[in-house]
């Protein structure tokens, strides 16, 4: 009997792979141009794709935004690196940061939390590879 071929998922994991890796540098992008509202949430937006990256591999559900943090959860869980717990919380800044006002954003602290957003791709994707 031949098994079913996971080209089609292997095609949707490299998409959100890529996605991710896009938006990561796009935030860096923003944050030069000093449009902070949109280095955030590029910033954000790479550390959701590559989680959904991670979700469609091991066949996690992901469809709704709270459910980004049972995904890192079970991340933090088969990779055994608390440090997981810290970037779940950065990329979740992040995001909050789009719906603050300007003034109280900062370049250097949205720098540091993208440079953490790194981090967190490179710790998760060897989760999202067959």
């Amino acid at each position: 009997m031949q098994q079913p071929s996971s080209a089609p998922q292997d095609a949707v994991v490299e998409d959100y792979r890529q996605q991710s890796r896009y938006f990561l540098a796009k935030s860096r992008e923003y944050l030069a141009e000093d449009d902070l509202h949109q280095a955030s949430e590029k910033g954000w937006g790479a550390a959701a794709w590559m989680a959904k990256a991670v979700a469609e591999r091991q066949g996690w559900q992901y469809q709704r935004h709270d459910e980004f943090f049972d995904v890192m959860y079970r991340a933090e869980q088969a990779i055994g690196n608390p440090e997981l717990k810290g970037l779940t919380d950065a990329a979740n800044t992040l995001h909050g940061y789009f719906y603050r006002r300007r003034i109280f954003l900062q370049p250097d602290d949205i720098s540091y939390r993208l440079d953490r957003m790194e981090t967190l791709l490179d710790l998760l994707e060897p989760l999202s590879q067959a």
